[in-house]
């Protein structure tokens, strides 16, 4: 449904709370070197990346710099840092490894700004700015042309979990729309290319410059991300052709170097960001999509040509592996790379031209993030910044069979426990639910840190409905959320007191967006729970159908609208068992959330109130679906350990 990166349940996959930045570490910590939009040059020599330093004791987030390194040894060649005040996106090499290009926000001044750096010249040079938002600068093969998705005089930031625009004047009137726009290297005015009328989410250059291949769809860019098509926009002209438009979500298309083939991951998807599906390939005149890898047991989230053939990463169980893959014949053996994550504001791995090399950030849940590059499969480790961070936690790999599904998740725990004590529990439901809960590092500005060294156990499952397992298993809570998933997940709980030392009388439950419908239907179905903290949550799917922004994304997830099967809806929304009630809980959500709107919440609490529940409702101001703002990252941490500790200790 419902992404943060570095940060989607209901076509939300809000980052968890979890790992959320947000209380003050002990003094002594040293700085955590952080590693995001790992990109690789194509001769696959040097790796540039967006790059901060954060002590526990800063109370916001840091700024970051564009940082390029040696792909050999990790050395540092070359850092650009040319506007103070604003965020960068992701770092993009020109054709001959000699520049890069990126764009960097002034969120203050509202303008968006492409720079342009040569590794022979210290500082980075504006090519062309824009009152508005952009992001993901592309260099044309030839690179003589940079592209970017830009938005101009942009109401609000791209993307449904940022906040949204007010609510006034005529609703729906002002879309923005994000499209492609190419600048000249040498160069001269930005030109807007792709149609007005649409928003282009994603976009490659095929492999002649003449145009460019996109995931697209006309209005809401918000909304209509779930119904996106296929298609073709040349590269002159800025018209539109569309090539395929599956009944799926799609994301990440590219051509094959002969230009005669698109290849893109397909499948049930909760949020644009949350990749995870099959691979399809599709001709660019156009046609009907083959899916290469049907019936696979893993969830597919990257891919690249290699040649006439691809390299794709997936998620296979709990563990990340890189997939060779015959365009004909479909996927060979996996390389596991193990139960780690690729880490990062795009969460995959970066290759050579040629597919031989790849360069990531990667971490786990007790090692802080670091660079590993090298021949692709056999990645090494080059950079050491972290490595004063000790595990803080102990870690368990918990599987469990329920009904005909095998099921996993990760169960967190403090560092020592005494013998015979058993410690209280908190159950993280995921966001999404096209989603998993992934290896990341629990910093210690985090809630889960804050958690186990205060005798916590913290449990992370990943029912049906998540993602390693294929798209059977993803799509097998489609019209039935509450129903299946929450059974894996009670069945994960008994698992979970069979191995470790936990309280059965102390469990708590926790999550945000599809996590928060999850945390409200869970303390209207169960007695289990003495403490709740529901984020962003879906009470009632009726009343949400017409208030939300992304309202597309329903369809795929429950089979029909509200109003041509309204019973699915009323049978998953948590209000309809209010009367059930009985667990303390706490409601946080954003001001403008755009995907699960503040009156959800709200009528929730109401619900709890006339219930007798003991509850607390706080509305974060100017807070979309993620949070932004480090002071209100820190209040909720402050107020969800409170919450915990007064239920459960």
């Amino acid at each position: 449904m419902m992404k943060i990166t570095d940060l989607a349940a209901c076509g939300l996959l809000a980052s968890s709370l979890l790992g959320t930045t947000a209380q003050a570490a002990p003094a002594a910590e040293p700085a955590l070197r952080d590693y995001r939009a790992v990109a690789l040059s194509a001769n696959g020599q040097r790796i540039a990346a967006i790059e901060s330093s954060k002590t526990g004791e800063q109370p916001q987030r840091p700024h970051a710099a564009i940082v390029v390194r040696d792909a050999a040894n990790g050395a540092i060649v070359q850092q650009f840092d040319p506007c103070a005040v604003c965020s960068y996106d992701k770092p993009s090499w020109s054709p001959d490894g000699r520049q890069l290009a990126f764009v960097a926000y002034d969120a203050k001044a509202g303008m968006a700004h492409l720079y342009l750096a040569t590794m022979t010249q210290a500082q980075a040079q504006i090519l062309t700015s824009i009152k508005g938002v952009a992001s993901t600068a592309r260099w044309s093969p030839d690179g003589k042309q940079l592209a970017l998705l830009a938005t101009v005089g942009a109401r609000k930031l791209a993307g449904a979990v940022e906040a949204g625009a007010r609510q006034v004047g005529e609703v729906g009137s002002e879309d923005d729309a994000q499209r492609i726009a190419v600048v000249p290297v040498s160069g001269g005015a930005l030109r807007l290319l792709s149609p007005g009328d649409t928003y282009v989410y994603e976009y490659n250059w095929t492999p002649d410059g003449r145009g460019f291949v996109a995931t697209s769809a006309q209005g809401n860019g918000d909304s209509n991300w779930w119904v996106a098509k296929l298609s073709h926009i040349d590269g002159t002209t800025g018209a539109l052709r569309v090539i395929a438009s599956p009944a799926m979500q799609l994301n990440l298309p590219s051509v094959s170097p002969d230009g005669k083939t698109v290849v893109f991951i397909g499948g049930l998807m909760s949020d644009f960001g949350s990749i995870g599906g099959d691979l399809y390939t599709v001709p660019l005149a156009g046609g009907t999509p083959r899916n290469l890898t049907p019936d696979y047991r893993g969830t597919f989230n990257g891919v690249v040509w290699r040649g006439a053939g691809l390299l794709a990463t997936a998620l296979i169980d709990s563990q990340l592996a890189l997939v060779p893959v015959d365009a004909q014949a479909g996927p060979a053996q996996p390389v596991m790379l193990g139960e780690l994550s690729s880490s990062g504001s795009d969460g995959r791995l970066s290759f050579s031209a040629d597919g031989r090399h790849a360069a990531a950030a990667q971490e786990d849940f007790t090692h802080a993030s670091y660079l590993v590059a090298g021949p692709a499969g056999q990645l090494k480790k080059i950079t050491r910044d972290n490595d004063g961070f000790a595990p803080q936690l102990t870690v368990q790999n918990v599987g469990w069979n329920n009904e005909q599904y095998k099921v996993q998740g990760w169960l967190l725990g403090p560092l020592s426990v005494e013998a015979g004590k058993r410690y209280p529990m908190i159950v993280n439901v995921h966001g999404g639910p096209g989603a998993a809960a992934s290896p990341r590092y629990v910093a210690a500005s985090t809630l889960i840190r804050e958690l186990t060294q205060k005798g916590y156990f913290v449990f992370l499952p990943n029912p049906r409905g998540s993602f390693g397992q294929g798209q059977a298993f993803t799509r097998a809570n489609m019209a039935d959320f509450g129903g299946g998933d929450w059974r894996d997940i009670l069945a994960g709980i008994d698992a979970v007191e069979k191995v470790a030392p936990v309280d059965g009388q102390r469990l708590g439950l926790i999550g945000h967006s599809y996590g928060g419908f999850m945390t409200m239907w869970g303390v209207t179905h169960s007695d289990r729970f003495k403490a709740a903290v529901a984020g962003a949550g879906v009470s009632n799917w009726i009343s949400y159908y017409g208030q939300n922004g992304i309202n597309q994304w329903m369809i795929p997830f429950f089979g029909a609208s509200a109003y041509d099967n309204p019973a699915v809806y009323r049978k998953a929304s948590p209000i309809e068992s209010i009367k059930a009630a009985k667990t303390p809980t706490l409601i946080y959500v954003g001001e403008r959330d755009v995907e699960t709107p503040a009156a959800q919440s709200l009528e929730f609490w109401h619900g709890l109130r006339a219930m007798g529940v003991p509850s607390s409702l706080f509305i974060y101001d100017g807070e979309g679906h993620s949070f932004r703002k480090p002071e209100h990252q820190r209040d909720l941490q402050q107020r969800t350990v409170g919450w915990f500790e007064r239920y459960l200790k």
